[in-house]
């Protein structure tokens, strides 16, 4: 599942997000989302999530709950 729209991502579930330093490469990062960053209710680059490790991204894919 796509990432992009704020409402279909959840405090406490599995993503896959890109980080600011891997946009370039692409390279993913999985994790449990700790906090929804982005205001806006969608974002074509994907919603802005920190993760409970503390890393910041954009999620690109929504692996479960």
């Amino acid at each position: 599942m796509s990432g992009t729209i704020r409402s279909s991502i959840k405090v406490g579930m599995e993503v896959a997000i890109v980080l600011k330093k891997d946009q370039r490469s692409g390279e993913l990062t999985e994790g449990t989302v700790q906090n929804i960053l982005t205001k806006s209710a969608n974002h074509p680059h994907g919603i802005k999530v920190r993760l409970t490790s503390g890393e910041v991204g954009r999620v690109k894919n929504i692996l479960g709950n």
